[in-house]
C-alpha cells in the first residue's frame, strides 16, 4: 500500500476519533486528537447535526473513503428496500465486493481491497470482476485467481489473520475461495468501534 493511502487511512482514524478498523498500527492508539494543528482543541461537546455527521463519516470511511454521491446512493436504496433502513444501508456496504475481500481476509486492509478488485485478482461465479463497489448476492462465490495468490499482501493476509472472518461468509483459505451466505443484520458485522447508521438516517432525513 502506497505511503499516501497509509496516511489517509491513518487520518481517518483521527478524524472520526477511533481506531476504526481495529489495527494495531493505527495512530489513534498514541494520539487521540482530531488531525491538523489544532486538533488538541478541537473536541468540544458536538450538536445533533455533528453526532449524524460523525457517524456518516465514521460509516463512510470504515468501507475505504466512499465518495458522498455513492453513500448517498446507498442510503436512497436502503430507503427503497422493505425493512429497518439503517439495517438495509449495513447490508448494502457489507455486500461490496471490496468489503468480502476484506472480511475473508484475503488482503490486510480495505483499501487494499479495492487496488486488489480493480486489478483483475478477483472472480464472482467464475468471472473477474474490476468493480470494487460490486454487490455480491447471497450464495455467490468470490475467488483470489491462482495466479495472484503469491502477490505479498495476499500471503501477508492469510498468514496474520489479523480479524476472524464473520460467519455470513464461509471461507476456504486453501482454495482462496468465499461464499456470501447471507445478508448481515448490524449485530453480526464485527466493527472495531460503534457503528450506528440510525443517526446515518437520522442525517441524510434532515
Amino acid at each position: 500500500m502506497s505511503g499516501k493511502r497509509i496516511q489517509a487511512k491513518h487520518k481517518i482514524d483521527r478524524r472520526v476519533g477511533g481506531n476504526l478498523w481495529g489495527r494495531v498500527k493505527s495512530p489513534f492508539n498514541k494520539r487521540q486528537t482530531v488531525p491538523g494543528m489544532h486538533g488538541a482543541g478541537r473536541r468540544s461537546k458536538p450538536t445533533d447535526y455533528g453526532t449524524q455527521l460523525m457517524a456518516k463519516q465514521k460509516l463512510k470511511g470504515y468501507y475505504g473513503n466512499v465518495g458522498e454521491k455513492q453513500f448517498r446512493s446507498y442510503f436512497k436504496e436502503a430507503v427503497r428496500l422493505r425493512g429497518d433502513t439503517g439495517q438495509n444501508l449495513i447490508g448494502l456496504l457489507e455486500r461490496r465486493l471490496d468489503a468480502v475481500i476484506f472480511r475473508a481476509n484475503f488482503v490486510p486492509t480495505v483499501f487494499a481491497a479495492r487496488q486488489f478488485v480493480n486489478h483483475k485478482h478477483v472472480t464472482v461465479n467464475g468471472k473477474i470482476v474490476n468493480i470494487p463497489s460490486y454487490q455480491v448476492k447471497e450464495g455467490d462465490v468470490i475467488e483470489v485467481k491462482k495466479s495472484s495468490w503469491e502477490l505479498p499482501m495476499v500471503l501477508q493476509a492469510v498468514v496474520n489473520q489479523e480479524r476472524e472472518v464473520p460467519e455470513y461468509i464461509d471461507v476456504d483459505h486453501k482454495k482462496m475461495k468465499a461464499t456470501f451466505l447471507r445478508i448481515p443484520a448490524l449485530e453480526d458485522v464485527p466493527y472495531a468501534v460503534v457503528m450506528e447508521p440510525h443517526l446515518v438516517v437520522e442525517f441524510y432525513s434532515r
